[in-house]
């Protein structure tokens, strides 16, 4: 649905990298490679994004560096907007608010990284969560949002362990 409103595909692939993850920084070259298009429609893009306060840019060697400007008024709308259009809004409404006994959940994989993806991989921190119950919720979701979700659930004390020695990228979106 965002493609009809949004109609550059570059434009759409910048959203979701920059304003899904606040957390990612990337630069030219490497959209390029990420997401096999020419370096002059994402540096069209980026300019833009730049222009009107979207995005931040930082030079680090011979390499410009570019970032979501959290700052910016229009932020939360757009990182919002991402969400529903990932379907985190519906993970979040769906699942993890009706496990009661659930500490947080992280999502990880692809999304985390801010590219499209048919599959929502979580990381989900608890203790004595229903995997039964938690199946049947992440199916209703899974529907809801026509993405394929995969889960590995961890007790705090695991998920510290887990943490310090994946190089993964881990974003959360519900505590």
């Amino acid at each position: 649905m965002l493609e009809t409103i949004i109609t550059s595909k570059t434009r759409v692939k910048l959203l979701l990298k920059f304003f899904l993850n606040e957390r990612n920084i990337a630069y030219l070259r490497g959209l390029e490679q990420e997401f096999g298009e020419g370096t002059n429609a994402i540096r069209l893009e980026l300019n833009k994004f730049e222009k009107v306060g979207l995005l931040m840019s930082f030079g680090q060697g011979n390499k410009r560096f570019f970032k979501a400007n959290i700052a910016h008024p229009m932020f939360n709308d757009l990182q919002s907007m991402m969400r529903k259009y990932v379907g985190l809004d519906t993970i979040v409404e769906n699942v993890a608010r009706k496990l009661g006994n659930l500490n947080a959940v992280y999502i990880t994989g692809k999304i985390a990284n801010g590219l499209q993806s048919a599959i929502v991989e979580l990381v989900l921190v608890g203790v004595d969560i229903d995997k039964s119950y938690l199946s049947k919720l992440c199916e209703r979701a899974e529907t809801v949002i026509d993405k394929k979700i995969s889960y590995v659930i961890f007790t705090p004390i695991e998920f510290e362990s887990y943490k310090k020695t994946t190089d993964r990228e881990l974003f959360l979106i519900y505590n």
